[in-house]
């Protein structure tokens, strides 16, 4: 009995491909806008015995900074990202990873104008080892609107 417990303390619940998809984004990175122009620094590392993806934002400035929490429901057999900021917003997102992206979408949302629309963003691993993430709004009948653009470089 004592012997079987010390076992299954021993067994990684999330060391799965699954849990593994996303493992691109792991790093320290510099990340710049379309104009090459800095955006921020982001650190992308695993905890919870490799089960959560924890993401740390810092802005060029310094004076937008965030967190989310990524992670493979095995339940629901989706990707989810919980993001939360210091001016107290909020995105929850959920999807999976097709090819050399991970895209990630929200639930419907209602803008100030009381319009539905989602927030998507997908993170592409680029051959030569960088990621670009790009965050869309999506509203039904539009173009989508670009709300962040970034390219990911290693920075260390």
């Amino acid at each position: 009995m004592f012997v079987s417990s010390i076992i299954a303390q021993d067994k990684c619940n999330c060391c799965t491909e699954k849990h593994s998809e996303f493992d691109f984004w792991i790093g320290s990175w510099v990340v710049t806008n379309p104009d090459g122009s800095a955006a921020g620094n982001n650190v992308i590392d695993k905890i919870q015995d490799n089960c959560i993806l924890r993401e740390n934002w810092t802005s060029a400035k310094g004076n937008y900074t965030g967190t989310s929490s990524n992670f493979y429901n095995l339940q629901n057999k989706q990707w989810e990202q919980i993001w939360i900021d210091n001016q107290g917003q909020q995105l929850h997102l959920k999807g999976n990873r097709v090819g050399n992206k991970m895209i990630l979408t929200s639930d419907e949302l209602k803008n100030q104008d009381g319009e539905s629309f989602r927030n998507r963003i997908t993170w592409t691993h680029n051959e030569d080892g960088t990621v670009r993430q790009l965050w869309e709004i999506l509203q039904e009948g539009k173009e989508p609107t670009i709300a962040f653009d970034g390219l990911y470089k290693r920075s260390n």
